[in-house]
């Protein structure tokens, strides 16, 4: 039996403090619930009315919501194959999401993406091993506002086959998505069955929760489609400086919308998520690569595990404004110990510029640091290691083992082999070819996208999602959707 390599930042002890001070100040404090619907949905259950549209949230309604939530749920493709157990200590990697710029490959300038860049966007991450889901990472801008998260869901569900994180961030746009996903799944009832997407709900620091907010996750709930709770707490400016402080805020900003989700339908898939950073006095900035930030979200994965809940966290991502040093440095850091906390649903590989950019380059990249991530959760296990002596007698009687059966069998499992982002050529050879980190990037790219196959999704089903895109951009005074964006019929 082999040990599973893991980090931990708080002890059982700090953690049942955190979350009893979290449960106080739900107590006590509430949180202000900008959405009649949802103040009339707790009242009903003895929540009190605080001041200022607060709501008192008592204890006993927090015990029941954790006494339904969900311990584990699975993920679908669009297919209806599983492809994510959240579950344990399980990880999987998605892309960071809605970037409003792109770091250009060709030029280096970040600009406003379009959708024929979103399209590369689904064509390369379909292709990328070790992202197991696509996101809807970029806000094309040659589309209008009211119709960007549809949009950007009905792109992803076109060209692609990997479930999706998204989310609508207007009470409006959650009908047309929910339709998309209607539209891959069939029925509802499959919907129900084989969730397509995860939803973010975003509680606003400091302990509040909007219309839109609450609207989305009773829409969600009441479609059983799953929602990652994403608070964004930062520490120093909307939370208090110190980390535990700010811990505890997010706990009792998650903590509502978890007893939000399980009154409207006790059951109702949840990760256990955030978005938490460190506020940079300095430069005023929210760096998603501190190293303060990295620890936030792990810690909040240490929390949602000790409530029984599969967790979330956007983590793995750089400050850095270009595909360097600094990028790769603090997206290693992030992914490596994220692993090691075991959140089931790291969120971040691509993303720049504090959340605000995408790089495909840079993909290419942290797909590679996702998957040495991988190989460091294996851990390290004997393999016919015991007892060693045959083994060491081949080697001194033929000099190597390059050949060996030993060698055969476990090479694979053994040794993760990166792709051609990574630089392990002597250096005779790369003294002949040179390529910088962003030149091999950018031919990964390149090749991975020329291989890329249209989803096997059925014609009626592709057909049915270009109908009610269209429809809803006419609704919204678009006459035609981008050329790019036409219905691709699946593979003979």
């Amino acid at each position: 039996m082999h040990l599973r390599p893991a980090l931990r930042l708080l002890s059982d002890a700090l953690i049942v403090q955190i979350v009893a001070e979290a449960r106080r100040i739900l107590g006590a404090l509430g949180a202000e619930i900008r959405d009649p619907g949802v103040l009339a949905l707790l009242a009903d259950h003895g929540a009190r009315p605080g001041p200022d549209s607060r709501c008192l949230i008592p204890e006993r309604l927090v015990d029941q919501a954790l006494a339904t939530v969900p311990h584990s749920f699975a993920l679908f493709d669009a297919l209806g194959n599983q492809t994510h157990d959240f579950a344990g200590s399980n990880v999987y990697f998605t892309p960071g999401s809605s970037a409003i710029n792109i770091l250009d490959g060709l030029t280096g300038e970040m600009r406003p993406p379009a959708t024929a860049d979103y399209i590369r966007f689904v064509k390369l991450t379909e292709g990328l091993e070790h992202i197991a889901s696509q996101a809807t990472a970029l806000i094309p801008a040659d589309v209008p506002g009211a119709i960007s998260d549809s949009y950007r869901l009905y792109l992803s569900l076109l060209h692609g086959e990997k479930p999706v994180v998204t989310g609508a961030f207007s009470v409006e746009g959650f009908a047309i998505m929910r339709d998309l996903q209607l539209a891959v799944r069939g029925t509802a009832e499959e919907l129900r069955a084989k969730p397509l997407c995860i939803f973010s709900c975003c509680p606003t620091a400091p302990l509040k929760w909007s219309e839109v907010a609450c609207r989305n996750l009773v829409d969600c709930a009441r479609w059983s489609i799953p929602v990652e709770i994403v608070p964004m707490p930062l520490a120093g400016f909307v939370a208090p400086v110190t980390l535990v402080g700010t811990l505890i805020q997010q706990t009792a900003e998650t903590l509502t919308g978890v007893v939000i989700s399980q009154l409207t339908n006790p059951g109702h898939p949840i990760l256990y998520g955030g978005s938490p950073a460190i506020f940079d006095v300095r430069h005023e900035t929210t760096p998603m690569g501190a190293i303060e930030t990295v620890m936030l979200n792990c810690a909040n994965s240490e929390i949602g595990h000790s409530l029984g809940m599969p967790t979330e966290g956007y983590v793995a991502m750089s400050d850095a404004k270009q595909l360097d040093a600094q990028a790769g440095f603090e997206t290693g850091a992030g992914a490596l110990l994220a692993g090691l906390s075991g959140i089931n649903s790291i969120s971040g590989p691509g993303m720049l510029d504090f959340e605000s950019c995408q790089s495909l380059e840079k993909l290419v990249l942290d797909n590679e640091i996702c998957g040495q991530t991988y190989r460091l959760l294996r851990g390290i296990q004997p393999r016919e290691d015991f007892p060693a002596l045959p083994i060491m007698q081949e080697l001194l009687a033929e000099k190597h083992l390059l050949i060996a059966d030993h060698t055969r069998r476990h090479l694979a499992d053994e040794i993760a082999q990166p792709g051609p982002v990574i630089d392990r050529a002597n250096r005779a050879r790369w003294s002949r070819e040179k390529s910088t980190l962003g030149e091999r990037a950018a031919r990964e790219v390149e090749r991975i996208v020329a291989r890329y196959m249209p989803s096997r999704l059925a014609d009626s089903a592709k057909a049915d999602l270009g109908s009610r895109m269209e429809a809803e951009a006419r609704r919204h005074g678009m006459n035609a959707l981008p050329a790019a964006a036409r219905v691709v019929n699946s593979p003979p």
